[in-house]
Protein backbone atom coordinates (compact mmCIF):
# COMPACT_ATOMS: atom_id res chain seq x y z
CA UNK A 1 0.00 0.00 0.00
CA UNK A 2 2.57 2.09 0.83
CA UNK A 3 4.31 1.79 -2.57
CA UNK A 4 0.81 2.13 -4.52
CA UNK A 5 0.61 5.72 -2.61
CA UNK A 6 3.45 6.31 -3.24
CA UNK A 7 2.91 6.16 -6.99
CA UNK A 8 -0.26 7.85 -6.55
CA UNK A 9 2.10 10.67 -5.11
CA UNK A 10 4.37 11.21 -8.55
CA UNK A 11 0.88 10.95 -10.28
CA UNK A 12 -0.79 13.88 -8.35
CA UNK A 13 1.77 16.04 -8.48
CA UNK A 14 1.94 15.47 -12.22
CA UNK A 15 -1.28 16.39 -12.10
CA UNK A 16 -1.04 19.43 -9.70
CA UNK A 17 2.33 20.79 -11.79
CA UNK A 18 0.36 20.50 -15.36
CA UNK A 19 -2.09 22.58 -14.19
CA UNK A 20 -0.30 25.18 -12.48
CA UNK A 21 2.28 24.91 -15.60
CA UNK A 22 -0.38 25.82 -18.12
CA UNK A 23 -3.08 27.85 -15.88
CA UNK A 24 -2.08 30.95 -17.79
CA UNK A 25 -1.38 29.19 -21.41
CA UNK A 26 -3.66 28.57 -24.46
CA UNK A 27 -6.82 30.27 -25.66
CA UNK A 28 -9.16 32.33 -24.42
CA UNK A 29 -12.18 31.92 -22.46
CA UNK A 30 -13.20 31.07 -18.52
CA UNK A 31 -10.30 31.66 -16.42
CA UNK A 32 -10.13 30.55 -12.95
CA UNK A 33 -11.04 34.00 -11.57
CA UNK A 34 -14.08 34.31 -13.42
CA UNK A 35 -15.47 30.44 -12.83
CA UNK A 36 -14.36 29.01 -9.94
CA UNK A 37 -15.93 30.51 -6.50
CA UNK A 38 -15.42 29.01 -2.86
CA UNK A 39 -18.66 28.68 -1.65
CA UNK A 40 -20.07 24.47 -3.24
CA UNK A 41 -16.09 23.74 -3.08
CA UNK A 42 -15.71 24.70 1.20
CA UNK A 43 -19.12 22.69 1.82
CA UNK A 44 -17.56 19.89 -0.16
CA UNK A 45 -13.99 20.28 1.41
CA UNK A 46 -15.66 20.33 4.63
CA UNK A 47 -17.44 17.65 3.97
CA UNK A 48 -14.60 15.27 2.67
CA UNK A 49 -12.33 16.15 6.20
CA UNK A 50 -15.19 14.98 8.12
CA UNK A 51 -15.35 11.89 6.43
CA UNK A 52 -11.35 11.42 7.32
CA UNK A 53 -12.79 12.08 11.35
CA UNK A 54 -15.68 9.52 10.90
CA UNK A 55 -13.78 6.81 9.65
CA UNK A 56 -10.70 7.41 12.08
CA UNK A 57 -13.18 6.86 14.71
CA UNK A 58 -14.91 4.21 13.10
CA UNK A 59 -11.76 2.15 12.48
CA UNK A 60 -11.25 2.91 16.70
CA UNK A 61 -14.67 1.73 17.69
CA UNK A 62 -14.30 -1.31 15.69
CA UNK A 63 -10.91 -2.34 16.93
CA UNK A 64 -12.27 -1.97 20.61
CA UNK A 65 -15.04 -4.18 19.65
CA UNK A 66 -17.45 -1.56 19.55
CA UNK A 67 -18.86 -3.00 16.12
CA UNK A 68 -22.42 -0.70 16.39
CA UNK A 69 -20.50 2.32 16.56
CA UNK A 70 -18.01 1.16 13.51
CA UNK A 71 -21.13 0.43 11.02
CA UNK A 72 -22.70 4.16 11.96
CA UNK A 73 -19.44 5.83 11.58
CA UNK A 74 -18.19 3.96 8.19
CA UNK A 75 -21.94 4.99 6.96
CA UNK A 76 -21.48 8.31 7.62
CA UNK A 77 -17.82 8.56 6.07
CA UNK A 78 -19.48 6.64 3.00
CA UNK A 79 -22.71 9.43 2.45
CA UNK A 80 -19.95 12.27 3.17
CA UNK A 81 -17.70 10.83 0.36
CA UNK A 82 -20.75 10.54 -1.74
CA UNK A 83 -21.82 14.05 -0.81
CA UNK A 84 -18.63 15.07 -1.91
CA UNK A 85 -19.08 13.80 -5.61
CA UNK A 86 -22.25 15.09 -5.44
CA UNK A 87 -21.14 18.49 -4.67
CA UNK A 88 -18.78 17.80 -7.80
CA UNK A 89 -21.19 16.88 -10.23
CA UNK A 90 -23.09 19.96 -9.28
CA UNK A 91 -20.27 22.01 -9.58
CA UNK A 92 -19.37 20.77 -13.00
CA UNK A 93 -22.98 20.74 -14.22
CA UNK A 94 -22.97 24.68 -13.54
CA UNK A 95 -19.23 25.28 -14.64
CA UNK A 96 -19.92 23.73 -18.46
CA UNK A 97 -23.60 25.23 -18.55
CA UNK A 98 -23.69 28.40 -16.77
CA UNK A 99 -19.96 29.62 -17.51
CA UNK A 100 -19.22 27.32 -20.77
CA UNK A 101 -15.91 26.04 -19.00
CA UNK A 102 -15.46 22.71 -20.46
CA UNK A 103 -12.64 20.28 -21.22
CA UNK A 104 -11.78 20.96 -24.54
CA UNK A 105 -12.33 25.01 -24.08
CA UNK A 106 -8.90 26.23 -23.19
CA UNK A 107 -5.96 25.07 -20.72
CA UNK A 108 -7.63 25.96 -17.93
CA UNK A 109 -10.75 23.83 -18.52
CA UNK A 110 -8.03 20.85 -19.64
CA UNK A 111 -6.07 20.57 -16.70
CA UNK A 112 -9.26 21.86 -14.04
CA UNK A 113 -11.58 18.57 -15.26
CA UNK A 114 -8.21 16.22 -15.39
CA UNK A 115 -6.83 17.17 -12.19
CA UNK A 116 -10.53 17.50 -10.47
CA UNK A 117 -12.09 14.46 -11.99
CA UNK A 118 -8.65 11.93 -11.03
CA UNK A 119 -9.44 13.16 -7.64
CA UNK A 120 -13.25 12.61 -7.88
CA UNK A 121 -12.52 9.25 -10.06
CA UNK A 122 -10.48 8.08 -7.05
CA UNK A 123 -13.05 9.27 -3.99
CA UNK A 124 -15.43 6.86 -6.21
CA UNK A 125 -13.14 4.48 -5.84
CA UNK A 126 -12.77 4.99 -1.76
CA UNK A 127 -16.59 5.01 -1.53
CA UNK A 128 -16.45 1.45 -3.33
CA UNK A 129 -14.09 -0.13 -1.38
CA UNK A 130 -15.83 1.49 2.01
CA UNK A 131 -18.80 0.04 0.95
CA UNK A 132 -17.46 -2.90 0.25
CA UNK A 133 -15.89 -3.51 3.90
CA UNK A 134 -19.16 -2.03 5.59
CA UNK A 135 -21.15 -5.51 4.14
CA UNK A 136 -18.20 -7.09 4.36
CA UNK A 137 -18.03 -6.80 7.56
CA UNK A 138 -21.72 -7.15 8.62
CA UNK A 139 -21.14 -10.86 8.30
CA UNK A 140 -17.54 -11.50 8.97
CA UNK A 141 -14.33 -10.00 11.32
CA UNK A 142 -12.03 -7.89 9.00
CA UNK A 143 -9.43 -5.83 9.94
CA UNK A 144 -6.00 -5.57 8.16
CA UNK A 145 -7.82 -4.04 4.63
CA UNK A 146 -9.97 -1.65 7.19
CA UNK A 147 -6.38 -0.33 7.58
CA UNK A 148 -4.95 -0.18 4.38
CA UNK A 149 -8.69 1.23 3.10
CA UNK A 150 -8.30 4.05 5.98
CA UNK A 151 -4.69 4.74 4.54
CA UNK A 152 -5.94 5.44 1.02
CA UNK A 153 -8.86 7.97 2.08
CA UNK A 154 -6.95 9.89 4.36
CA UNK A 155 -4.23 9.93 1.22
CA UNK A 156 -7.27 10.65 -1.34
CA UNK A 157 -8.55 13.71 1.67
CA UNK A 158 -4.61 15.13 1.83
CA UNK A 159 -4.63 15.71 -1.78
CA UNK A 160 -7.74 17.04 -2.25
CA UNK A 161 -6.36 19.73 0.52
CA UNK A 162 -3.59 20.54 -2.08
CA UNK A 163 -5.73 20.57 -4.68
CA UNK A 164 -8.21 23.15 -2.94
CA UNK A 165 -5.27 25.02 -2.51
CA UNK A 166 -3.59 24.78 -5.40
CA UNK A 167 -6.94 25.32 -7.91
CA UNK A 168 -9.43 27.28 -5.71
CA UNK A 169 -7.50 29.02 -3.42
CA UNK A 170 -3.76 30.26 -4.73
CA UNK A 171 -5.34 29.57 -8.61
CA UNK A 172 -7.91 32.55 -8.46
Amino acid sequence: MICFLASEVAFFSTLIMAYVIFLRHGGSGPTPENTLSLGLVGLNTIALLASSVTLHFGEKALHRGQRGIFHLLWALTILLGIAFLGGTLYEWKGLIHDKGLTIGRNMFGTTFYTLVGFHAFHVTLGVIALTTIFFVTMRHKVTMPITLVGWYWHFVDVVWIVVFLVVYVAGR
